[in-house]
C-alpha cells in the first residue's frame, strides 16, 4: 500500500513540474518576463510563502508591471542619447558652482514640462550645465517623458533631423 502512495506522489510531482515548465515556457513566449521571473523565483524558493491565489496573482501582475515599466524607462534613456549618466542626488552644490539647491529641487518636480515651458541652462564653462541637464533628463525619463539630449550647436544646425529622430 505504501508503495502506490509514493508512486502517486511522485506522479503528481512530475505532472506539477511539467505543468510549471510549460507555464514558464508560455510566459517566455508571451514575453511576460516579469511574471516569468516571479513565478520561477517562487518555484525555486526553498521556503514557500503561504499566499492565497489572489495574492499570488497580484505578485505576478505587480512583477510584470514593474518589469515593463523598468524596460520602458531603460529604452527611453537609451533613446535620449545622453553623453553620460547623471542623477539629481549627485549634484555638487559647492559655492563656486553657484547652484541653488531649492531651485534644482523645484526643477526636479518637472513642472516646467507639465506647463509646456522651455528651460535654458546658462553659466560659465565647468559649472555643470550639461550634468544638470542630463540629471533632469534622467528624471524626466523616469517620469515617463521622452527626452532627446543634444547640445545647442547640434540643435541649431540640424533641427529638422532632430524633429524626425525624436518622433
Amino acid at each position: 500500500m505504501e508503495t502506490s502512495g509514493v508512486r502517486n506522489i511522485t506522479s503528481n510531482n512530475k505532472q506539477q513540474l511539467e505543468m510549471n515548465n510549460e507555464t514558464l515556457e508560455k510566459m517566455k513566449q508571451l514575453r511576460l518576463f516579469g511574471m516569468y521571473d516571479a513565478f520561477r523565483t517562487n518555484l525555486e524558493s526553498s521556503v514557500k510563502e503561504s499566499l492565497t491565489t489572489d495574492q499570488f496573482i497580484s505578485v505576478l501582475v505587480a512583477s510584470e508591471w514593474d518589469d515593463r515599466r523598468n524596460r520602458s524607462v531603460e529604452r527611453t534613456i537609451r533613446a535620449a542619447a545622453f553623453r553620460y549618466k547623471a542623477s539629481l542626488e549627485h549634484i555638487d552644490y559647492s559655492i563656486e558652482r553657484g547652484l541653488d539647491r531649492n531651485q534644482v529641487h523645484r526643477l526636479a518636480a518637472l513642472d516646467f514640462i507639465k506647463e509646456h515651458k522651455d528651460l535654458f541652462i546658462t553659466g560659465s564653462t565647468g559649472t555643470g550645465k550639461s550634468y544638470l541637464a542630463t540629471a533632469l533628463g534622467y528624471q524626466a525619463c523616469q517620469n515617463g517623458y521622452k527626452v532627446l539630449y543634444v547640445n545647442t550647436g547640434v540643435a541649431t544646425f540640424d533641427w529638422r533631423n532632430l524633429v524626425v529622430r525624436f518622433n
